[in-house]
């Protein structure tokens, strides 16, 4: 630092003011200070300047999301990192693969880090350790998912108003006997997807041949158990999948059967590729970009001070036609 007042023809006071954005230096100043940083090929060490700032910052933010390899997840991270590259802020991004002791593990990890905020998809149901991190005034997001006991920011999708959608859509269509295939009940999503489709089929009068299959994870266990239902004594005519991975799963039971144009879907959230296999499929479409923007909007609200109500931020979902939505139930 003292290499890059001299170079700037500046004190180190002013340097350190400059680097940490601070207000009230003149722009030919901090042109100046910045000029002499990239010729020095100078980083600062946010660690340890973090133990002498008065706002302890480390410009560094934790963000747990659901599993780095799916698109959903994936697009969430990638908006949070445009959101914070702006501001020079890094993110340590880590999956939590629906696992309690590894979101609990990632979260601790986090904190040896001195992170500034905190973005979370939470899996666990007991958020008590986060406790000290809350009595420590550290800010945290929610997002996808909203945790149990503690009032903090929350921004997610109308997932019971999207499953009731995808419902009604299959209803429309002459269907009765519909199979919705959901993930872990554990798992909020799942729970409140479930619920939105019993709730619908329920208002049609088609309660008696809905069916539900949970604790789904993947494709391969998805497609076993739908396969399972195609080929039984009473088979289905509609599917909703309430995950895009159980989606894909669906879709390769369905395939396999040569049923592709006789088996109505739906799938919740879109995924890439959904619009080019024959029949398209139509899909209620999340806006994780979205998501990941506003989340970060609030980490970074309340990092620079403010200390509004929690805000519940609950974020519309979209009908997608595509082609498998739209198959018509076959005449009794």
């Amino acid at each position: 630092m003292k290499d890059v007042a001299a170079l700037a023809r500046v004190g180190t006071k002013t340097v350190s003011r400059v680097i940490n954005f601070e207000p009230n230096v003149a722009a030919p100043t901090a042109e100046r200070v910045w000029d002499a940083v990239r010729a020095l090929d100078y980083h600062v060490d946010l660690q340890a300047g973090s133990l002498r700032r008065a706002s302890g910052r480390t410009h560094t933010l934790g963000l747990l999301i659901s599993s780095v390899d799916n698109p959903f997840a994936a697009a969430i991270n990638r908006a949070v990192e445009d959101a914070a590259l702006p501001r020079e802020v890094a993110v340590f991004a880590s999956s939590l693969d629906d696992d309690a002791e590894r979101e609990d593990a990632a979260v601790r990890a986090f904190m040896r880090r001195r992170v500034d905020g905190l973005i979370l998809t939470t899996m666990s149901r007991n958020t008590g350790y986060l406790l000290s991190t809350i009595e420590r005034g550290t800010p945290i997001v929610f997002v996808d998912r909203e945790p149990a006991g503690i009032d903090a920011d929350i921004v997610t999708s109308d997932n019971r108003a999207g499953a009731a959608r995808a419902a009604r859509h299959l209803l429309e269509h002459g269907h009765r006997r519909i199979v919705a295939l959901t993930d872990r009940l554990e798992i909020q999503t799942a729970r409140e997807r479930r619920d939105g489709f019993l709730a619908e089929v329920d208002r049609a009068g088609a309660a008696s041949e809905g069916i539900v299959v949970s604790g789904l994870h993947d494709p391969a266990d998805t497609e076993r158990a739908l396969h399972e239902l195609l080929t039984s004594d009473d088979p289905p005519t509609a599917v909703f999948s309430a995950q895009n991975l159980i989606t894909v799963g669906a879709i390769r039971a369905i395939r396999a059967l040569g049923l592709q144009h006789r088996i109505a879907l739906v799938g919740f959230d879109d995924m890439p590729l959904f619009d080019l296999v024959e029949p398209g499929v139509t899909v209620i479409r999340q806006d994780p970009q979205q998501i990941g923007a506003r989340a970060a909007d609030r980490v970074f609200a309340r990092i620079d001070g403010d200390t509004g109500p929690a805000q519940r931020l609950i974020l519309p979902t979209e009908l997608v036609e595509r082609g498998s939505g739209e198959i018509v139930a076959p005449s009794s």
